[in-house]
């Protein structure tokens, strides 16, 4: 599998072959852009000169990690504070799937179960755990049964919503101009 995201080849090829990145880009894509958010796990990478594993991160000086993310050019908008997110992810990682992060949807009996496994990251919530839902579902294939369910409209096959749906440059606009359209919409509402 590979991701077509609007990000570099080499940071895709991680995002594919990598649970651990997967999760923490998904985990970054809040309040910068998408392509910022999912190349910062290769970032991430390139910076510690190789791929950490959740249990390395959990350890991880704290102070250190900040650092290693506030570094020029930063690898999110609140450094300090995605860091400490990224190691409690790392930590919950450890504690509760056993360092495996892809054991946090491979264990899933049902789309339910899934959505709820992913609520429980820090960082994801709600609506970010049904997005990840539907990213699983719809490019690498982890389909529990009640997978589309579980992801709300996010999992509504042919829908541009999310990253779940961005396959290639028409569905990164289309995904792009929903975003555009609800952010007017809430503009509107509040004038």
């Amino acid at each position: 599998m590979t991701f077509n995201l609007p990000v570099s080849a080499e940071a895709n090829e991680l995002l594919a072959r990598n649970p651990l990145a997967l999760l923490i880009g998904m985990l970054l894509d809040q309040q910068v852009p998408l392509e910022k958010a999912f190349s910062s796990p290769y970032e991430l990478v390139r910076r510690l000169g190789h791929e950490p594993s959740p249990a390395e991160l959990a350890e991880f000086d704290p102070d250190a990690l900040a650092a290693v993310f506030a570094e020029h050019p930063a690898l999110h908008r609140f450094p300090r504070a995605m860091a400490a997110r990224t190691q409690d992810l790392a930590r919950l990682i450890v504690e509760e799937y056993d360092g495996d992060p892809a054991a946090v949807w491979t264990g899933a009996a049902s789309g339910a179960e899934l959505r709820a496994r992913l609520a429980r990251l820090p960082g994801f919530g709600g609506a970010k755990a049904q997005i990840f839902a539907a990213l699983l579902g719809k490019q690498l294939g982890v389909r529990p049964p009640g997978w589309r369910e579980a992801a709300g409209h996010f999992g509504a096959e042919g829908s541009h919503y999310s990253v779940a749906d961005i396959v290639d440059a028409e569905s990164l606009a289309a995904v792009r101009a929903y975003k555009k359209n609800l952010k007017a919409a809430a503009r509107a509402a509040t004038s």
